[in-house]
């Protein structure tokens, strides 16, 4: 597939994952053997992965994602987007806001792997500086 393909798969899936809430939406885009990669290594299966999508609908209720960058390169697609809840109506503490990167693995013009990275804005600043703690010691 093209990457101008690649994109657009990648594009659709998100459309029934992120504008409609529905997962089995997506399902549809996804191999059968797809995996998720996370950096702690808690790896998922599709089902796995479909399910934890589903239970997490509840708690990201009223949640926009903002796609910030879209690009293609051979069988990857990097998606970077920046995710926000809204404010608890019950406390004074500010929305959740995080920024995300996906690496999707296209094969067979189906998801095949992503490897996501979540990083919470509100912790950006000291996540820069962990370089700097093996340098100081």
């Amino acid at each position: 597939m093209s990457d101008t393909e690649n994109r657009t798969l990648v594009q659709r899936a998100l459309a029934g994952l992120v504008e409609r809430r529905d997962v089995a939406a997506v399902a549809p885009f996804m191999r059968e053997d797809f995996v998720h990669h996370r950096p702690d290594g808690d790896d998922s299966t599709k089902a796995e992965w479909l399910a934890r999508v589903q239970a997490a609908f509840g708690p990201t209720d009223g949640m926009r994602v903002e796609v910030l960058h879209l690009l293609a390169a051979d069988d990857h697609v990097l998606v970077h987007s920046r995710r926000r809840l809204p404010a608890p109506a019950t406390s004074a503490a500010p929305a959740a806001e995080v920024v995300v990167v996906d690496i999707v693995r296209i094969e067979d013009g189906l998801i095949a792997e992503v490897w996501e990275v979540i990083e919470p804005v509100a912790s950006a600043a000291a996540d820069l500086e962990w370089w700097a703690i093996g340098a100081a010691a």
